[in-house]
């Protein structure tokens, strides 16, 4: 059982997030337009999540510009889910030991509530670990920014309520923040629960249609951890991964490249799966490219 240690003073923020959506929408009321805003923010947001803190931070599945690779870390990090190195670094410790004793939110070990939030309130948690992330903890602007973790969401708000008053600040932050938390939480938690299994994993990830559309991709769990290199998440065409088509796009352009895509003996189902005890003494490459820095 892990240390519940949680850091109740520094959680408030978290709980006041919450609080103030409620609060904030019954007192500024409903629009549509103001929902639009929420949902708007809410899909941005997650792509910095899915394609920026878990398919480059997390795994590097594709490559990108050193600037770019910085607008991808403000983005994830307005989502206020910490610091780029720090979410890179426990998650690639969760696909080391995923779903035993040392696995940082394993629901299999540690049940829901931890799975989903507990973990991420819990003083246990709170350090960055820095020799995990060390690719890309050599880059001065992307230390900064882990340190000063909360200044992109801070500046989103701020320019929220300049822009739009206390409506915009309600809907666009508040309210889209919450949601953002939840959705990508449902990953640690749902994804390893609630769905269907393709490959035999050593874990107990699982494919579900209905969190892939609401995390842009990611819920197609099962596949990535049985083949964490591939930046696409849908191995298949019906398998919709917007993450996967908004990088492409931007491969389209110049601005990432070198992006990753299963290989037909892996969709097969012949990739070998390394063993929870090997995980335990060797990387399995965390689905990483043996990459180039970023350019």
């Amino acid at each position: 059982m892990k240390k519940r240690g949680y850091g109740w003073l520094v959680s408030m923020p978290f709980y006041g997030v919450h609080i103030a959506a409620v609060v904030g929408v019954a007192l500024v009321g409903f629009s549509w337009k103001w929902v639009a805003l929420a949902v708007a923010l809410y899909y941005l947001r997650i792509f910095g999540v899915t394609g920026g803190y878990h398919r480059y931070f997390s795994h590097r599945t594709y490559r990108t510009s050193r600037a770019f690779q910085l607008f991808l870390a403000v983005l994830a990090q307005s989502s206020l889910q910490k610091g780029a190195l720090w979410w890179a670094a426990h998650h690639r410790d969760h696909h080391k030991y995923s779903d035993t004793k040392q696995d940082v939110h394993s629901f299999r070990e540690e049940g829901f509530w931890w799975s989903h939030v507990g973990w991420i309130l819990s003083r246990d948690t709170e350090e960055t670990k820095f020799e995990r992330i060390s690719d890309f903890a050599r880059y001065p602007e992307l230390r900064w920014l882990n340190k000063y973790h909360v200044v992109p969401g801070v500046a989103l708000a701020v320019g929220l309520w300049l822009v739009g008053s206390w409506p915009a600040l309600v809907w666009g932050f508040f309210v889209s923040t919450v949601l953002c938390w939840h959705g990508t939480f449902t990953i640690n938690s749902l994804a390893h629960i609630w769905g269907s299994r393709r490959y035999a994993t050593t874990d107990d990830s699982k494919n579900n249609f209905f969190l892939a559309l609401l995390t842009m991709g990611e819920g197609w769990h099962n596949n990535h951890h049985y083949y964490q290199r591939s930046t696409r998440q849908g191995f298949f065409w019906w398998e919709i991964d917007l993450t996967y088509y908004v990088l492409k796009g931007l491969q389209a352009v110049g601005i990432v490249w070198d992006i990753q895509v299963p290989p037909q003996k892996v969709i097969d189902g012949n990739a070998v799966v390394v063993d929870a005890a090997k995980r335990k003494k060797d990387d399995p490459a965390l689905g990483a490219l043996v990459a180039s820095d970023a350019e």
